[in-house]
């Protein structure tokens, strides 16, 4: 059975994620993990993800997946431990000394690291006699390559969305150099997006800003395919996007992926992609999967695109009766606007808005405060955890 795998900065963001469809989350501590300016994870805390998910018959695996110095060693074996303790289902590691560590001291199922470029049978073999059961592929294969990997090997895991880093498989040193923040000990500083001008000898060749940042992968094309191929999970990228991003992109998957599995087909991949730019801000491609790598697949003009729907709150209650809803504000909305409801397992629904009450239940205009509660009387039914988007 394939697997969708989704980030989750935090328990919050873990609890959305699977209520959504994910069958699996991956979320970093706060030792060992790149993306560490995420809301990263205390031990407590994954405990209580793991707790969760496995009441939900879903699964956690937790990233260790720095490349360490010598310094960063200090606390390895107990840090392992506690993961194991806390009964978490694999770690993604990218260093041979971590996963040594593992495999020495305790009984975690690893998952090798999109930054080791496991792009071929070699490599596969390499990891698989080295103890891992998984393989993150790097980014840069097409499909056909993909599928001349052996999958009798161990299981391979393929990223289908979120962003790209400009270097090889994340072996990036433009934040190093340029910041001081060392991107493969969790301190990239996104230096690839940001705006350069170009000089030859301190001269100025041009006045026009450009960037070195490639658009993030959107594979919806491309996930029948990476079924057909018997590719064990399917990931997506964005540990540090929001709660709304994620729920979006894990929903619109999994109805893909749903689809696909139960008709051997899918009807309309526009629905999907549309879904899928209610929550996205960049510009999206297929990346390496169609082969055709070119100046079209990368942002040098900083480009972007803004969400065509505003995240603007969260279902915290719902009464069957009154059909008042409990809303926890998350973005300016008010009297009037059109309103969409965003929800788990359930079509998106439309109404305009033309009541609302403040937590002392007197009515008002606006909801202009953040993570302000009002109540809110809907036209129809809806569901604890369902999002409301304003339509623009």
């Amino acid at each position: 059975m394939i697997e969708l795998l989704a980030p989750a900065g935090d328990l919050e963001k873990l609890k959305y994620a699977l209520i959504y469809g994910a069958d699996a989350v991956y979320i970093g501590g706060n030792e060992f993990s790149l993306r560490a300016r995420a809301s990263n994870f205390t031990i407590e805390t994954i405990k209580e993800g793991v707790k969760f998910a496995h009441q939900l018959g879903k699964k956690v695996y937790v990233t260790t997946n720095i490349i360490p110095h010598e310094e960063d060693i200090l606390g390895l074996v107990e840090y392992l431990k506690a993961l194991e303790e806390a009964n978490v289902d694999a770690i993604i590691c990218a260093s041979p000394l971590i996963i040594k560590t593992a495999i020495k001291h305790t009984n975690l199922e690893i998952h090798l690291s999109t930054q080791q470029s496991a792009i071929n049978n070699h490599a596969l073999l390499f990891w698989k006699d080295y103890g891992v059961k998984r393989v993150v592929l790097g980014r840069e294969l097409t499909l056909d390559e993909i599928n001349q990997l052996s999958k009798d090997l161990l299981d391979i895991e393929v990223f289908i969305h979120g962003g790209m880093c400009m270097s090889f498989s994340g072996r990036c040193s433009l934040s190093n150099t340029l910041t001081n923040r060392d991107a493969n000990r969790g301190g990239c500083a996104h230096s690839c997006r940001w705006q350069y001008l170009l000089y030859n000898n301190c001269k100025l060749i041009s006045e026009e800003y450009f960037s070195m940042s490639s658009k993030d992968l959107m594979a919806i094309k491309a996930v029948p395919k990476l079924i057909d191929i018997g590719v064990k999970s399917l990931k997506v990228e964005g540990r540090m996007k929001s709660l709304h991003y994620i729920a979006t992109v894990i929903k619109t998957y999994r109805m893909l992926i749903d689809e696909y599995l139960t008709t051997g087909k899918i009807k309309d991949t526009t629905f999907y992609e549309d879904e899928i730019y209610k929550a996205e801000n960049r510009l999206t491609d297929l990346g390496y999967f169609d082969g055709n790598i070119g100046p079209d697949k990368q942002l040098y003009e900083f480009l972007g695109e803004r969400p065509n729907q505003a995240f603007i709150g969260l279902v915290e209650d719902y009464n069957l009766e009154t059909m008042v809803a409990k809303i926890e504000q998350r973005n300016y909305f008010k009297i009037g606007d059109t309103i969409e409801v965003f929800s788990p397992n359930e079509p998106n629904k439309t109404f305009v808005l033309d009541n609302m009450l403040n937590e002392d239940l007197e009515e008002i205009e606006v909801a202009r405060h953040a993570k302000q509660i009002v109540y809110i009387k809907l036209p129809f039914n809806v569901s604890k955890y369902s999002m409301l988007r304003k339509v623009l």
